[in-house]
């Protein structure tokens, strides 16, 4: 599931990792580029943030709230001369879960202090359920949720239902919704007949609680994995196809309609 803010002071769009297998961090950064990154003696992650009041040894002192812009990193200057930043996560991130108290409420302040910089903040998040789940809740306004179209798909809504709806009883204050299901590596033709029922039951869960399905899925495409591997988005993916990049740009289009900007 991934939640997102926006703000309205700058064309900056900036993304934030709460994975712990750091999948989407390499992504942007690319296979080698992600490894050189963590090498760097200066590198700060999401783990930082979160570990920013962990119990100080001898050598670091007291604890002091975590720079901004020590965490966050400059991407590249896209065409229309966007911008994207990258929060990027780590295996260390597991460390946290080993120690969750108080930790949800880190997220939360950590992007009060700098959501009016950007235009869009989208957290990604792993698939199952933990203290990084209610951080990601307590800072988001939408949820979308990504689903492949697989059995384990149906069985795994019903635990995000439940999940979201114990946060909201349990924070009533809080303006979220689950603005809209994805379907995600859906085969563009030849559909399999496992992939055309598991999309049936996922539409009759969203509709029983309420969720939008998105008109436009993100069909399988191997100039995905080409992306990952150089750090390019998929519209400057060597080879990638005309309609392939139409199609991930239709998906783009819906998910910027609904969090009203576009």
């Amino acid at each position: 599931m991934g939640g997102i803010l926006f703000g309205t002071e700058s064309f900056g769009y900036s993304v934030s990792y709460l994975d712990s297998q750091a999948n989407s961090s390499q992504y942007f950064l690319g296979a080698e580029g992600y490894l050189a990154f963590l090498n760097k003696p200066e590198t700060k992650t999401i783990v930082d943030m979160f570990e920013q009041f962990s119990v100080p040894s001898t050598l670091s002192g007291a604890p002091t709230l975590v720079d901004p812009e020590d965490v966050i990193v400059s991407l590249n200057e896209w065409d229309d001369s966007s911008l994207l930043y990258l929060i990027a996560s780590s295996l260390e991130l597991s460390w946290t879960l080993k120690n969750p108290t108080e930790k949800a409420q880190l997220l939360p302040k950590f992007i009060a202090n700098i959501e009016a910089d950007y235009d869009l903040i989208i957290i990604d998040c792993a698939p199952t359920e933990s203290i990084l789940t209610t951080a990601a809740y307590r800072s988001s306004r939408y949820v979308f949720v990504p689903v492949k179209p697989e059995f384990l798909a149906t069985i795994g809504l019903p635990l995000l239902a439940r999940s979201f709806s114990e946060f909201m009883l349990r924070h009533q204050d809080r303006k979220i919704e689950i603005a809209g299901i994805i379907f995600n590596d859906m085969r563009r033709s030849n559909t399999p007949p496992e992939q055309v029922m598991s999309c049936r039951e996922v539409e009759a869960i969203a509709e029983d609680h309420g969720w939008p399905v998105f008109k436009n899925p993100a069909h399988h495409s191997d100039s995905y994995a080409a992306g990952s591997r150089a750090g390019t988005p998929i519209f400057s993916t060597s080879y990638a196809r005309d309609y392939v990049v139409g199609e991930f740009q239709k998906v783009a289009e819906e998910f910027l309609k609904v969090v009203g900007l576009k």
